[in-house]
């Protein structure tokens, strides 16, 4: 029997997300399979729209009406199995269990209720106390994400406050019932270099405090070198590759892996000359046969194009989606 210190905090398998139109229905996220560990810290990456944001939402059980999960989906959290559990209980998990940073405090925060109020109000939805009581928790949790005057900030309405200062509420309200798993949707967008590092030293310092763990999606591969130790890449609703944060970029095996690093990293410094990855991700309503990377790939052979690749285990914990891995090259 595995012990339960340690097994993993979050199992998710064959995670299967399909999204309805007018007149079709297709998988936007699909077979996705993530192992996160107790006090673990997980990225997610690739490019816009590979379906990131959406694995996360599927996660929370938070989809939108034309999304629904499919079989064989299991999201097993600290040994239950949320995908088969009730609204009621799911909202028991989110915030108490597992909460969210979303990544546009603008769009999730109330721009009509003082700031005090917002995070009160969440607190009290998963504790039994007294308003005065909550309020205090709240006054704790907004100190606690390094905010000065919190006594002041809980006054205020969001639009009082800077882009960093938002997403600092949206971390207080994550951190108040102290989740034991917080997922970070790109918690960085749209703010300067120098907020985007106290934003992510903030994350890493509260992760370490409260004992949580961490999957962080991003397309900022800077940022996964930096603060997370495993990491997933995620390209057209499918994980291409998995690795810990040394061996993805010391020896990436994927070629979309090594274009994406490749066209994140400078490589000549002197000039700052960048590659860019030819093409543009599909249409998953429409999604290519074989490989998804194949009509983009440069290294691709006959075989891609119609093959779907399964993995092929590098050792070192590493495994990619390549046919190439499987013929040896």
């Amino acid at each position: 029997m595995t012990d339960h210190a340690t097994a993993p905090l979050l199992c998710v398998r064959g995670l299967t997300t399909t999204l309805r139109t007018d007149t079709s229905e297709f998988d936007a996220v699909s077979d996705v399979s993530i192992t996160i560990g107790r006090g673990e810290a997980v990225a997610l990456v690739g490019e816009s729209g590979c379906g990131k944001s959406l694995t996360a939402l599927s996660l929370m059980r938070l989809l939108p009406s034309v999304a629904r999960l499919s079989p064989p989906t299991s999201v097993t959290f600290d040994g239950v199995d949320l995908a088969t559990q009730d609204d009621a209980e799911m909202r028991k998990a989110r915030g108490r269990k597992m909460a969210m940073i979303f990544q546009d405090p603008l769009t999730f925060l109330n721009p009509v209720m003082r700031i005090g109020d917002q995070v009160t109000e969440a607190i009290r939805v998963h504790n039994v106390l007294t308003k005065a009581e909550a309020s205090q928790l709240a006054l704790e949790s907004l100190e606690r994400v390094r905010i000065t005057a919190p006594a002041q900030v809980m006054r205020y309405y969001p639009h009082q406050l800077s882009g960093g200062m938002r997403q600092r509420i949206l971390i207080a309200m994550a951190i108040s019932c102290k989740p034991e798993l917080l997922i970070a949707d790109e918690p960085t967008t749209a703010l300067d270099v120098t907020i985007q590092a106290q934003i992510m030293d903030l994350l890493a310092d509260l992760r370490r405090e409260l004992g949580s763990s961490m999957l962080l999606i991003t397309h900022d591969m800077g940022l996964v070198a930096e603060y997370v130790d495993r990491v997933y890449v995620m390209y057209a609703g499918e994980i291409v590759e998995e690795a810990s944060v040394f061996d993805l970029f010391a020896a990436p095996k994927h070629p979309y892996t090594q274009a994406l690093l490749k066209s994140s990293l400078s490589v000549d410094r002197r000039t700052e000359v960048f590659e860019t990855i030819a093409g543009v991700p599909p249409n998953l309503a429409n999604a290519p046969k074989g490989c998804r990377f194949h009509p983009r790939c440069p290294v691709a052979i006959e075989r891609c194009a119609r093959e779907h690749p399964g993995f092929t285990d590098m050792g070192n914990a590493q495994r990619a989606r390549c046919l190439l891995l499987e013929e040896g090259a």
